[in-house]
């Protein structure tokens, strides 16, 4: 099964562009973001530490609940300053990234996947979802003996 399958819709090539923000409701979006060639670089420690002191820093957009896969990774978002478009931030806190490890084998795709989430169930069951990625790829045996997962901000509902 495809860890992502969930996330895309039918016939979509590309993901959609900007996120729509309603003013007076919750805005939280489950992002995906694959690394470039869908290489496997992405569940070590350092890019962990890396990734988190990143997201903390770039706080135009805050990360609530991530988990990081070999070749990809999935947060949860909300947008804390309306003057910086969700692709905005993206591009800025990927930079950053590269910035602070000056591994040019580290890239991510250009693009990411975003996925408005409507209500607060959606949360828990797509960071349930989330969660089990590794179980289906047989990585670990327990959720919890996935080590590259966490929290930036707590940005619940």
């Amino acid at each position: 099964m495809n860890c992502d399958a969930p996330f895309s819709e039918p016939g979509r090539k590309n993901p959609s562009s900007g996120a729509h923000i309603q003013l007076g409701r919750p805005n939280f979006f489950l992002l995906t973001v694959n690394t470039e060639h869908r290489e496997p670089w992405l569940a070590d420690t350092t890019v962990q530490q890396l990734l988190h002191q990143t997201w903390q820093e770039t706080i135009a957009w805050l990360v609530g609940d991530y988990l990081i896969m070999p070749d990809h990774l999935h947060l949860f978002c909300a947008p804390r300053d309306l003057a910086f478009t969700i692709e905005q931030w993206i591009t800025y806190w990927k930079r950053e990234f590269g910035r602070n490890h000056g591994r040019a084998e580290w890239r991510f795709q250009s693009r990411g996947w975003h996925h408005r989430l409507r209500e607060d169930k959606d949360y828990s069951d797509k960071w349930l979802y989330v969660q089990e990625n590794p179980l289906r790829k047989n990585l670990v045996t327990r959720i919890e003996d996935w080590p590259y997962k966490g929290r930036v901000h707590d940005i619940r509902w």
